[in-house]
């Protein structure tokens, strides 16, 4: 998946995934919602923002790695717990919830408040074959 394999060189981790990700392999398998989510240009560029800001701190980026580390534990929660919640609505649930941390450290604003416009923004131009 090309959108993801453009993430890893701004990860932490993207030296050892870069394998993974040249061999055309995609991590989300069948989920179009996400794969529109990760090609949407106000998501990488809240994304971009985000890691520039963050350049100087060594732990806790909000990057693609927490995003999706924070995606694997909602979905251990949600079949441990028999939750029944659709796969792809928790990947987009992480993807999208801290989309707004860097309108928090430029504006003060609270990350939520600002990651739900955001999602908002990026999900109200899903075109309707994908939603």
């Amino acid at each position: 998946m090309r959108v993801v394999n453009d993430f890893t060189s701004k990860t932490d981790e993207g030296t050892s995934r870069r394998g993974f990700m040249a061999s055309g392999l995609t991590p989300f398998g069948a989920m179009p919602r996400i794969d529109y989510i990760c090609a949407n240009g106000l998501f990488r560029r809240h994304l971009g923002n985000i890691a520039q800001l963050e350049s100087g701190r060594i732990f806790c980026r909000h990057g693609i790695d927490h995003l999706l580390d924070v995606a694997r534990i909602m979905w251990i929660k949600n079949l441990e717990e028999q939750l029944e919640f659709d796969r792809e609505v928790i990947y987009a649930t992480a993807l999208l919830h801290d989309i707004g941390k860097d309108e928090q450290y430029e504006s003060g604003i609270s990350h939520d408040v600002a990651s739900e416009r955001v999602a908002d923004a990026i999900l109200g131009g899903m075109p309707d074959d994908v939603a």
